[in-house]
């Protein structure tokens, strides 16, 4: 079967900038130039909620991992990490002194990494909200920086041409990509931590190695890529371009798999859901659209034999080693053969408790925030107060 639209939204009243699926996929986040943040219920009966805080257009939105808090990033120069209850509350992380272009957590949410066009990256502890350190390396606007799977590694794309590899501990910049001819719009990390792939106005994807620094594919496409987000899997990845089509790529076979027509302009945004069975795509049309993957199970379901791909990959420009990538590292399920049925029950408990204690730690955090800030309002109040008084009592004494 082939992707079919599932859902359209209307609700942004300028083009759409950047969307995400929240981890439980019942939400998703959108940002648009009309200044809103919006989150969509995918359940129909259930409505949209507005937020409202920005003072000029959304560019980027990510759900933390727990899925209580979605951060975005504005014109405004801030950022704001939301609530994502009806009441809409959020916190604002004064944080570049130009537009911000990107967010994005880390995979354990305590870290957000944000990118801006003052040319710098920066990293922010989530529950404490305070600004840890910079990257400035880059020497133009930066349009897009995420953090690798295991949140060791940070990767940026700018208006000057380079992608950056980064390491988050020695803050260091460990190689500079430079094939792209045109500014980087977008850059992701394959789930297997072991790639990036980048798209932008050369109208090309590339996907290079982080281990050895080298090129693993090329396509050439004949329109600015926006966007792109890696499926779950590993093995598919999804591009929004300016030609109003979203395409989706097979890793394994090294091929442009579909072309879909959706939008009435560019495409600027696209996103699939943690698990992959949908994908959702943002245009300058105002419209969000959601998409059913429908890739058969057996696509990424079982064990793949590597070297029944190696030569077609191999073929793109001849490099050998895309294989040990990670691009066919499919799950398999022999390795829960030896655990009962009960462990893995546990297990997925235990697991949605802690989420569950994550997501109640997200929204503690962020009332202490908003308490705080309430509180600082309220101490300068009576500070002016006093001052005034201070006044009164000086003129009556004069």
């Amino acid at each position: 079967e082939d992707p079919s639209l599932e859902r359209h939204f209307k609700g942004h009243k300028d083009a759409v900038t950047s969307v995400d699926f929240s981890p439980n996929k019942k939400q998703l986040a959108s940002g648009s130039m009309d200044s809103y943040l919006m989150i969509w219920n995918m359940k129909p009966q259930m409505r949209a909620y507005r937020f409202v805080g920005h003072k000029d257009a959304v560019l980027c939105v990510h759900f933390s991992p727990s899925g209580h808090l979605v951060a975005s990033g504005s014109r405004d120069k801030t950022v704001r990490l939301w609530i994502t209850s009806a009441k809409g509350e959020s916190t604002v992380f004064k944080a570049h002194t130009a537009t911000v272009r990107s967010v994005h957590f880390s995979s354990d949410g305590q870290s957000l990494v944000t990118a801006s066009d003052d040319k710098t990256v920066k990293v922010w502890t989530v529950h404490r909200q305070k600004f840890l350190f910079s990257l400035s390396q880059h020497i133009n606007w930066v349009r897009c920086a995420r953090f690798s799977p295991d949140g060791r590694l940070i990767v940026s794309a700018s208006d000057d041409k380079t992608v950056k590899l980064w390491d988050k501990t020695s803050r260091e910049c460990i190689h500079s990509f430079c094939e792209h001819g045109g500014f980087v719009n977008h850059v992701d990390f394959h789930p297997s931590g072991n790639c990036i792939a980048a798209g932008g106005t050369d109208s090309t994807v590339k996907l290079w190695d982080v281990r050895m620094n080298r090129l693993l594919q090329h396509y050439q496409g004949n329109s600015v890529v926006n966007s792109l987000s890696f499926h779950p899997s590993g093995n598919y990845l999804v591009t929004a371009s300016n030609d109003s089509t979203l395409k989706i790529l097979d890793l394994l076979e090294g091929r442009l798999l579909y072309t879909l027509h959706g939008h009435q302009g560019p495409a600027t945004c696209v996103a699939f859901s943690r698990d992959g069975d949908l994908f959702a795509s943002g245009g300058s049309d105002e419209q969000v659209m959601v998409w059913r993957t429908n890739f058969a199970a057996a696509d990424y379901g079982d064990v793949v034999k590597p070297q029944k791909y190696g030569s077609s990959v191999d073929g793109i420009h001849g490099t050998g080693s895309e294989i040990d990538c990670g691009i066919h590292h499919k799950k398999t399920r022999t390795q829960d053969s030896g655990r009962t049925h009960e462990q893995q029950e546990e297990e997925s408990s235990l697991a949605n408790t802690l989420e569950h204690i994550m997501g109640q730690l997200d929204v503690l955090t962020q009332t202490v925030s908003i308490l705080e800030q309430r509180l600082t309002l309220t101490e300068d109040k009576l500070k002016e107060c006093l001052e005034n008084q201070q006044k009164i009592i000086q003129n009556k004494t004069n």
